[in-house]
């Protein structure tokens, strides 16, 4: 039987070395940085003495560490069985246990997210960005070294898409420190960043010439890219032997992942509609007109918010689950874990009319009969189906103007005017169902709200 976790390779390890190597060269230029730039620490030894040391010292502490790490993975290859600086298996068992499991999954990353706006002054400092990018780096080296996780990583398909979610993290890092010094120095009484350091240049010669540039330097490592990673090209395609898991590109992955929860005239037409409607209603329902033109939280904290939550947990993070956790059969796997075809997880998904009328009322489930009428028929699909639409009327009619009764919901009617406040609410209502199905999916295996296979409606 083939071994599905075969031990490190002398190949790997040397690649290995080469990545801590370039850790070694990113965190020595690092030290220089802080040693210009950071304040020294203070230094105590117990019953001894105080001293005041360079932050710098510290870095260089860790990079020479680095070195000596890549080091022993260049002089240790010869003997893969026996090296020993890999990520313990209690660690994967740790992480496996709590990405396998969706609910911990989405709930982690939502808990992530409030935390990173909660502590957001804290992490835009420099140092605070570059210790998180290191544990990242590290974590990501470490993880390497197991057979599974380099299956699924180093699959040409997703090298990209690892590199992006560096470039999304980075981004993100960026716009929260302009806007965290943008909120300070309103907070002072001085002048905005945009203000100070005005960026315009003349379009040409400058910029044209810098998007020449960018523009050579982009085709050159793209073609090298391409030179040293071979493109994912698979077999001709065959209605006899599909892929398992066949998976849509990654772009749209969130759709793909939106069809366990939704239908596919949901899943695939209406919330890509709402989304590109709500992304160009943005404009015009919103009556908040501070923030234009520079960079801000707390001006703009509600819509921000809004924005980077469907952003980030949803849309980035269900991109995450079908691109490294989905493996064959649509199973979710530990990133440590070996895809194994013949895994099979029993679902017993119900619909909401059969919780409603056989688990609560203890009834049978309203059928129509085989000689029924069109008219008898359809009432009683409708009977069977009356808490699910009744549930979907009061979800998006009746709670609108119960949400603008709250306090914080009653400004944004006053000021929003009732057309515009009902878009808003209803734009929202929209996003904010697909994680409530999730939930629901996760919680209590509900599959459907309505559930109508004659006519092909579901919800």
């Amino acid at each position: 039987m083939l071994d599905p976790h075969p031990d490190l390779t002398s190949n790997v390890i040397i690649g290995l070395g080469w990545l801590y190597l370039i850790l070694f060269v990113m965190n020595s230029c690092w030290v220089v940085r802080s040693y210009r730039k950071d304040e020294h620490s203070r230094f105590i030894v117990p019953f001894m003495y105080r001293a005041e040391v360079p932050t710098a010292g510290y870095w260089a502490l860790y990079s020479a560490m680095l070195l000596m790490v890549s080091m022993a993975h260049f002089t240790g290859a010869d003997n893969p069985e026996t090296f020993v600086i890999r990520l313990p298996d209690f660690a994967k068992t740790f992480v496996d246990a709590i990405v396998a499991d969706p609910r911990i999954y989405f709930g982690l990353t939502t808990l992530v997210f409030l935390w990173v706006i909660w502590a957001r002054e804290w992490i835009v400092k420099p140092t605070v960005g570059w210790c998180l990018l290191n544990l990242s780096l590290l974590f990501l080296t470490l993880s390497m070294t197991d057979w599974d996780f380099r299956q699924i990583v180093g699959k040409p398909d997703n090298v990209p898409i690892v590199a992006m979610l560096y470039i999304v993290g980075f981004f993100t890092w960026l716009y929260f420190s302009r806007a965290v010094d943008n909120d300070k120095r309103k907070e002072q009484g001085l002048p905005l960043r945009e203000q100070v350091d005005n960026e315009k240049v003349l379009v040409w010669p400058d910029l044209v010439y810098t998007e020449l540039i960018c523009m050579i330097a982009l085709t050159a490592f793209l073609i090298f890219w391409g030179i040293a990673l071979q493109a994912p090209l698979e077999e001709p395609a065959s209605a006899a032997k599909t892929p398992n898991p066949s998976k849509a590109p990654w772009y749209f992955l969130g759709l793909q992942e939106m069809l366990v929860y939704y239908d596919p005239w949901l899943a695939g037409v209406v919330f890509p509609t709402l989304i590109i409607v709500g992304l160009c209603a943005i404009p015009y329902i919103d009556f908040n007109k501070l923030g234009n033109g520079y960079y801000t939280f707390k001006d703009r904290w509600f819509s921000v918010g809004v924005f980077l939550f469907g952003f980030l947990p949803l849309w980035i993070g269900m991109i995450i689950l079908g691109t490294f956790l989905r493996g064959p059969n649509w199973n979710v796997f530990g990133i440590y874990e070996y895809w194994d075809v013949h895994k099979l997880e029993p679902l017993s998904n119900v619909n909401l009319s059969e919780f409603f009328w056989l688990s609560w009322l203890q009834r049978p489930l309203p059928t129509p009969g085989a000689d029924a009428g069109t008219l008898q028929t359809v009432s009683t699909i409708l009977l069977r189906e009356l808490p699910g639409f009744l549930l979907v009327i009061a979800y998006f009619v009746a709670l609108p103007p119960l949400l603008a009764l709250l306090p914080f919901m009653r400004k944004f009617f006053q000021r929003m005017g009732f057309i515009r406040y009902m878009v808003f609410v209803n734009l929202a209502l929209w996003m904010a169902a697909l994680p409530i199905k999730m939930v629901l999916r996760w919680a209590v295996n509900l599959k459907y709200i309505i559930a109508i296979p004659e006519w092909f409606f579901n919800i």
